[in-house]
């Protein structure tokens, strides 16, 4: 019998209200597998008021970091208990290789246990005392878990994503809603299991799938929610936005890039095509940081190029289940079409098609492309300037170092960028001038929990993950006490 997944509200596993579902697609076969519940605003609204009910009792925010830490910790230790479970669910579901869904599964259930190390941490610090210069007046900086947080996350790294929002909120003491994408919602489900069964009182945490105009724009719309975190396309992040804005709430916005990688002549070029293959093969291209701008000095330009060709042309493509496989199929029809009518728009721009672009032999089924690059985009194409979410990558020439800035800043996005050279110097000159909020420096795309992550310019608004992401979740206030032995004698005169 196919699997129906159900809602999680105020601690209680339920069918959406209209006992309405739609289908999960694996996009290795175009099969349905699975039938997600679809929320509707009446179910974001179940949620978001248990979630304020759940706040507003204390139980949560008011329960020593450490006591919370420990529920953390038991929900880092369900999801490794499961780890190879959820990995082969989002393999299916999103049809990423199963080594890269286990290293994100592995990644979310750290992500648990880092949150609940500053947890702890916040536990132990008092309020911050300030110097008034006035010894009459005492004043102190309190920080207070924000309230209820409503969450939108993407498909393309679907528990991982969801985790990065849910993590530091719950450390933080926080409430919230959590919507994931329609396209892949299958491991939060399994989340909202592991985070019932590690003890997290009633609505506290809360899952509504659905689609965006079902559950995702009421959510945003809800006046009870009081920050929105929103990862995904910037059409959408400028709705949220909106929705924000009419309540004047905070907001925090992921919403993608086109990252430039600029390879310096004196590196070593076999390690310059590994980490340009890393960083748009990685995750079939579909990653919001992915470094699908390459620009190579020219002096190495045709030989590294030559060399990359060679090696996307021997990258085993095929189901995410089958062992070797490091390219699967796009998530969805709907993804693999806009892919490509982007390479179709690519060939007509005048760039040159250097290998891909095109179904792979053998393949009558599912949504797989053949690792994709052009050389010598004109710098005003769409292919160059919009980002693809996609295994594609544009591979264009620069004489120096200034040139190269000018063509990696000029662009709207500003979510990463990276840089290769022996030279370190001019590494850390170059990672300087980059408009960007992440910079690697000979690598590209390795993410760690433990430093902030978002971008400049259209790229979004605010920091997720490291310290920045636990203190987003966070509201500040500060107390001023007047000693109430003096007299202030302002209105009234002081006693004799």
């Amino acid at each position: 019998m196919m699997h129906r997944t159900r809602l999680y509200i105020d601690g209680t596993f339920t069918a959406p209200g209209d006992n309405r579902h739609f289908p999960a697609v694996d996009p290795a076969t175009e099969e349905t597998f699975a039938e997600i519940a679809a929320g509707q605003a009446t179910d974001i609204d179940r949620a978001v008021r248990s979630a304020r009910r759940a706040f507003y009792s204390g139980a949560w925010p008011g329960m020593d970091g450490k006591q919370r830490a420990g529920v953390l910790r038991r929900i880092a230790e369900g999801i490794r208990t499961r780890l190879s479970e959820i990995a082969l669910l989002e393999v299916r579901d999103n049809g990423k290789p199963l080594p890269e869904a286990e290293w994100d599964i592995g990644d979310a259930a750290f992500c648990f246990d880092y949150y609940a190390d500053l947890a702890e941490q916040q536990a132990i610090q008092p309020p911050e005392t300030v110097d008034l210069g006035d010894p009459r007046f005492e004043g102190k900086i309190h920080r207070e878990p924000l309230g209820v947080i409503g969450a939108i996350t993407p498909w393309n790294f679907p528990l991982l994503m969801a985790v990065w929002k849910v993590a530091p909120a719950l450390a933080a003491g926080c409430t919230i809603v959590l919507k994931p994408s329609e396209i892949c919602s299958l491991s939060c489900e399994v989340l909202a299991q592991v985070i019932d069964a590690a003890g997290v009182p009633p609505g506290v945490f809360n899952l509504v799938t659905g689609t965006g105009p079902d559950a995702g724009q009421p959510l945003a719309d809800h006046p009870l929610v009081d920050k929105l975190a929103f990862t995904g396309s910037v059409a959408t992040g400028r709705k949220v936005m909106q929705a924000a804005s009419a309540g004047i709430r905070t907001v925090s916005l992921e919403l993608g890039g086109k990252s430039p990688f600029i390879i310096f002549d004196d590196c070593d070029i076999d390690k310059a095509v590994e980490w340009i293959m890393f960083g748009i093969f990685w995750n079939k291209g579909e990653v919001c940081s992915a470094t699908s701008r390459v620009l190579v000095q020219r002096g190495i330009f045709d030989r590294l190029l030559d060399r990359l060709r060679t090696a996307a042309e021997a990258i085993r493509i095929g189901p995410g289940d089958q062992p070797g496989v490091k390219l699967g199929p796009l998530v969805s029809r709907v993804q693999y079409d806009k892919v490509r009518a982007a390479i179709d728009a690519g060939r007509y721009s005048g760039a040159r098609l250097v290998t891909g672009g095109d179904r792979p032999a053998g393949f009558d089924h599912g949504y797989y492309l053949t690792p994709t690059i052009f050389a010598d985009v004109p710098t005003d194409a769409d292919i160059w300037r919009e980002e693809v979410f996609g295994p594609v990558v544009c591979v264009n020439p620069f004489d120096t170092e200034e040139q190269a800035l000018a063509l990696a800043n000029d662009s709207a996005y500003g979510l990463a960028g990276a840089v290769m050279s022996d030279d370190l110097d001019r590494c850390d000159r170059v990672a300087a001038r980059l408009r960007a909020g992440i910079i690697w420096i000979n690598c590209s795309q390795p993410t760690f929990t433990q430093v902030p992550w978002g971008g400049y310019k259209t790229s979004g608004i605010g920091r997720e993950l490291g310290r920045a992401g636990f203190d987003a979740c966070f509201e500040t206030k500060q107390i001023t006490r007047f000693d109430h032995k003096e007299h202030w004698g302002w209105y009234l005169d002081a006693p004799d």
